[in-house]
Parts: structure tokens; C-alpha cells; sequence
């Protein structure tokens, strides 16, 4: 009995978010729908669900061209040895709860997130403090990517009284042009326009995100009216979207790959020869056409285009070519059984393929890299857990493969990312597991302490590398599928997915 009361409890909560929720005042209520929850106020966690929805903002913000510029800090000072780094901050800004921002501020809310795992602890931080009204920034040494960690969510300043004693952000107060009215994860998160902004007011009052795992469920969201923008639509529901009349379907490329993450010291896995048989055994133009339904979407290395300096332009093609995998796979000692699959004294080719269903097309593109990998003698058994299972996995040293959609663009300079990644063997929780290259480690630390225009050069060697070595194999470049109602006015998109930027959207009259 008391499973069954649980069972109907749990549907009817699903049915009023995704089925039969409807805003209060409609008229001024932008309702905005998407796959991933958030569990709680603490930025280095879930920080993206307040940048996104403007409750919260850094010192930098990342444009839709990739450039950074100021936020909240409204100028800033490098000294010629690029260690001390002075940034001033905006005159006249106020936290939601009316305090001013100021130096001290922004110095409490740093030093919080430097007690947090994120992307911070990243910097060579020899001190941070205040002098006068500026906020100081001392390195130990010269770190090129400074400014790109300090546009990152993690980095948000929030108002002293939004931490307790223990540094834990308890009652979240930005300085963005929203403030958070209702707070209820994992699904719910309802921000109203703070008329006290220091930028441009919104002219939209209220706007709702509701999480909503199951990508049918989203599309009748958008198809209904019940939502007004739809994020990571399943590729399979565009074509009934893009015949509704009261609504637009948006194609927007953004920085991310959907990629194999590979355990590179499991048995099977750690050869480079073994790890290129695989790629060439996918269908990338296959997955490209049927199931992302994006053209020339084929990923023949890691970063895509839009990231121009790590971006190889005479890489090359993604093209499927199995007979040379074959032969790559034979020189490793593998040869087929008589069940057409691929052994090696006595041991089946046969891996564990965990991904999830957060991003819809993956579970599809999964079961395609099974019946591929099938044919090249592969043995591939598909679990889809939950997003988090990858970095458990990943951390207990279980893991043997997973699909991701991976995005090169959390932090605007790839390099942060590329550091994090690199910095132990064992790797980070969406990079390469149990990989190092000696000489990708000495390319990255050049370009940390470059200050020339070296860059471009050093990161498309580090990109070779990489390319070579294939620590991470790329499927696909991700688009994102956007569906927005005929009600919005001026949508905006961040390909960086940092900022829903609904301030500068309006309703039709």
C-alpha cells in the first residue's frame, strides 16, 4: 500500500511539472524547460542554474564570440610580470538584498569558492586580498587563462549574508538582473526581475525552469504552450516541432563533443593503435545523418571549429575504414573467434558502455557504436545510468568506456580545462582517465606562461596530440536544439550555455 501511495505521489508530481503546469500570471511568466537538475544553492556544484538564469554574475563574462569582457569588475590592472592582477569593481552595483558590492565582497565570495573543488583551485594563488577599493589577485607565477576562470560559474560574487559561518551558501543573493523567489530541487527553480539591477532592467517579471528528464515530455511542453524555450530537444522530435504553427525551432552550434571516454590503462585499451582501430570503426557520417540529423556534424578530433586556435583545419577526415582497423587490431594480437568477435589469449574484446539519458540523442548514438563496434568484432554492452555514475566510475577506476557531450567551452579558454585535465594521471571526471603525454604537459605549461602570440601555435600542437593519441575518442559535434514560442521576442542564445540571457527578451504585444 505505501508503494503504491509513493508510486501515484511520485506521477502526480510528474504529471503538474512536465504534463499540466501552467505559470500563475502567464501573461509575464517566461517558463523555460530543460534536462538537468540542480541539487542545491552551492555554485561550485550548480552554480550554471543561477548564471543561467541571471540571479548570480562574475567579475567577467564570456560573449557569444568567445571574447571576455568585464561584468562586475569594471576595469583591471596586470602588472608586467603578470603576476599581480588588480580589478576594480562596478560603482553602484547592489546584491539582492540591498548591500553594495565592494572589494571586501568580492574578495569573501573568492575565498569561499577557494574552499570548494572548481575550477579556481586551478591558479597559481599566492594571495588574495584587498588594497583600498581594488581587489588584489598575487600569482606565484604567470597564468595566462586568469580572466576565462573568473567568468566561470563557480566564481559568481554573492553577498556576504548568502554564506554561513562555514562558508556554505544558504540563501543565494546575486547582483544579476533576477533574484531567486523559489528555490526547490532538483526541478524547480522560479527567478523574479530585481528592479534595482545596475545594468538594463528586463522587461519580462517572471521566469520559471522546470526539469524534465524525459525528452518526449519536453516537446509537449513546447508544443503545448505549457513552456515558452525548450533546451536539448531529442533529434527525433524536431520534425513534429518544426510543423507547429506557435513555435521556432532553433539549430545553434555550440563548443561541445559528444565523445567515448576510454579507461586508457585497461588492458584492451592502453594503445594508441587500438584506441585509432575504434574511431575508424565508427559511422560518424551514419550518426551525423540519422540520429543527430545535423549535416557535417562528423568529429574527426576534439575541438570543434568554433574554437579556432585548438581547431586542426587539415585534419584529417572522419571517414569509417574498417579493414584498417582490422589490421590495426591484428597487430595489437586480437583475431576473430568463430562468433565473430575479436580474441586475445583467451579473452573476449567485450567493454561496458555506461552513458545517460540527460541529453536524449546519446543513449541512441550508444546503441549505434554497439552494433559498429559489433562489426568490427567488439562485443559492447550499453548501460545508461545516471550522469553522475561517469565521475564515480571514472574515480573508482570501474569504468571502462562512456559516451558523453562534453563541453570545451565551460571555461571560454580551453587551456583551463585542458590544465585540469592534465594535472594528475589519473585525470578529471569528464577528460581522459588514466592518460599523460609528457610533451602535451610541457606544451601547456608554455602557453600558461606565454605572453606573445605563440598560443594559436603551441595549442594546435597540443591538438596533434591529442588527435594522435586519442585519449578521448570524438563521435559528433553537439548542436543545440532550441524550440522557442512565437510569443519571444528577441531570443538570444550563449553557445557557451552560461547565460539563458532572458533580460534581453520580450513578450509580443
Amino acid at each position: 500500500m505505501k508503494k503504491n501511495l509513493i508510486l501515484v505521489i511520485t506521477f502526480g508530481l510528474f504529471a503538474w511539472l512536465f504534463l499540466g503546469y501552467q505559470a500563475v500570471d502567464k501573461d509575464n511568466t517566461l517558463v523555460i524547460g530543460g534536462p538537468f537538475e540542480f541539487t542545491s544553492q552551492d555554485l561550485s556544484k550548480d552554480g550554471y542554474i543561477y548564471t543561467r538564469m541571471q540571479v548570480a554574475e562574475s567579475l567577467f563574462e564570456v560573449q557569444s564570440n568567445g571574447n571576455i569582457e568585464s561584468k562586475l569588475a569594471s576595469s583591471y590592472e596586470v602588472s608586467e610580470d603578470g603576476l599581480k592582477w588588480q580589478f576594480h569593481v562596478r560603482n553602484g552595483v547592489r546584491f539582492h538584498d540591498g548591500d553594495l558590492l565592494t572589494a571586501e565582497s568580492v574578495v569573501l565570495s573568492l575565498s569561499h569558492a577557494l574552499q570548494k573543488p572548481g575550477v579556481l583551485n586551478q591558479i597559481p594563488l599566492k594571495k588574495l586580498y584587498v588594497e583600498g577599493d581594488v581587489t588584489v589577485i598575487e600569482l606565484a607565477e604567470p597564468y595566462r587563462p586568469l580572466l576565462a576562470i573568473l567568468s566561470h560559474f563557480s566564481t559568481a560574487i554573492l553577498a556576504p549574508d548568502s554564506f554561513d559561518s562555514e562558508g556554505q551558501v544558504v540563501d543565494i543573493q546575486g547582483t544579476g538582473p533576477y533574484r531567486a523567489s523559489v528555490i526547490a530541487p532538483p526541478h524547480k527553480l522560479n527567478v523574479t526581475r530585481f528592479d534595482d539591477y545596475w545594468g538594463d532592467k528586463p522587461s519580462i517579471e517572471e521566469v520559471h525552469y522546470l526539469t524534465g528528464h524525459r525528452a518526449e515530455s519536453r516537446a509537449l511542453q513546447a508544443q503545448s504552450g505549457q513552456a515558452d524555450l525548450i533546451y536539448t530537444l531529442d533529434p527525433a522530435s524536431i520534425d513534429l516541432l518544426n510543423s507547429s504553427e506557435n513555435l521556432t525551432v532553433h539549430s545553434l552550434s555550440i563548443p561541445r563533443t559528444v565523445l567515448l571516454k576510454l579507461n586508457n590503462e585497461h588492458r584492451f585499451l592502453n594503445s594508441e593503435h587500438t584506441r585509432q582501430a575504434l574511431s575508424l570503426a565508427l559511422d560518424r557520417h551514419g550518426i551525423s545523418e540519422h540520429i543527430v540529423r545535423v549535416e557535417n556534424s562528423e568529429a574527426n578530433q576534439l575541438f570543434p571549429p568554433s574554437l579556432s586556435d585548438w581547431h586542426l583545419v587539415n585534419a584529417e577526415g572522419a571517414t569509417r575504414n574498417l579493414p584498417k582497423a582490422q589490421e590495426l587490431l591484428k597487430s595489437q594480437g586480437w583475431e576473430l573467434n568463430q562468433e565473430n568477435l575479436l580474441q586475445r589469449n583467451d579473452e573476449v574484446f567485450e567493454l561496458t558502455l555506461v552513458t545517460y539519458a540527460d541529453r536524449p540523442e546519446l543513449t541512441v548514438i550508444a546503441t549505434a557504436i554497439q552494433a559498429q563496434l559489433k562489426e568490427l568484432g567488439v562485443a559492447i554492452d550499453v548501460s545508461v545510468d545516471n550522469s553522475s555514475a561517469i565521475p564515480a566510475k571514472h574515480q573508482d577506476g570501474t569504468l571502462e568506456l562512456a559516451l558523453i557531450a562534453r563541453n570545451f567551452g565551460t571555461i571560454s579558454d580551453p587551456l583551463a580545462i585542458l590544465l585540469d585535465d592534465t594535472k594528475h594521471h589519473i585525470g578529471s571526471d569528464w577528460g581522459p582517465m588514466n592518460w599523460s603525454s609528457q610533451e602535451l604537459n610541457r606544451i601547456l605549461n608554455d602557453m600558461v606562461l606565454s605572453q606573445d602570440d605563440s598560443y594559436r601555435e603551441l595549442a594546435q600542437q597540443a591538438s596533434v596530440i591529442l588527435a594522435k593519441e586519442m585519449p578521448l575518442i570524438p563521435v559528433v559535434y553537439y548542436t543545440q536544439q532550441v524550440s522557442v514560442n512565437n510569443r519571444v521576442q528577441n531570443f538570444q542564445f550563449d553557445p557557451f550555455e552560461n547565460n539563458y540571457r532572458v533580460s534581453e527578451m520580450y513578450f509580443a504585444q
